[in-house]
């Protein structure tokens, strides 16, 4: 299946926002540290914040011409979110925020590349996955970061995805048990 893949604009952001959600509603990690009730919802208005005042403003991100697929890439100088964006984070984590405090500092003893990109988030609609348009999404947008020869890394806390990602050149280089929670997988894809 071929999808074009073209740069997502600040129209694109609430379906951008509603595939994220729904992409990662049954997403471990998401699972783990976002709050139970309108979980679905919490979980689009975060990948929203991100999304608009991250990876528009400073990375690349980029969208499916169907809108069923989302992948953005974030520089390794992003600032920090400002403290009114990071109040509306905290809240809609709900009542497991602690858990992503208690998990960025187990996951901060992972490596990570200098200079690398993240790979923040990639996403298709439920009835897109098996499609190949994940792999067009990484594909677009790693081929950016190919252009300009950034490395990139990545989390993931689903095991299926491993295989994706090392077909495009990722290679796990740490892991860590979060306590009650997913497993993490951090991987690497180096230019050389």
């Amino acid at each position: 299946m071929q999808n074009s893949v073209r740069p997502l604009s600040i129209n694109d952001l609430d379906r951008a926002a509603e595939v994220l959600g729904e992409a990662f509603a049954d997403y471990p990690w998401t699972n783990w540290c976002v709050a139970e009730d309108s979980h679905v919802e919490r979980v689009a208005a975060l990948q929203r914040i991100y999304l608009e005042h991250l990876a528009l403003p400073f990375g690349r991100s980029y969208i499916d011409d169907s809108g069923n697929g989302v992948i953005a890439v974030l520089p390794p100088d992003a600032p920090e979110p400002d403290e009114g964006t990071v109040e509306k984070i905290v809240e809609l984590h709900g009542d497991r925020f602690e858990r992503v405090l208690q998990a960025d500092e187990q996951l901060s003893a992972l490596p990570v590349p200098d200079n690398a990109w993240s790979l923040a988030t990639i996403g298709t609609t439920l009835r897109s996955r098996g499609t190949g348009l994940g792999s067009e999404l990484l594909k677009h947008a790693l081929a950016e970061l190919d252009r300009t020869e950034q490395d990139c890394w990545l989390d993931t806390s689903t095991e299926r995805n491993l295989p994706l990602y090392q077909r495009f050149g990722f290679t796990i280089v740490g892991q860590a048990s979060l306590p009650d929670g997913p497993d993490v997988w951090r991987m690497h894809r180096l230019q050389g």
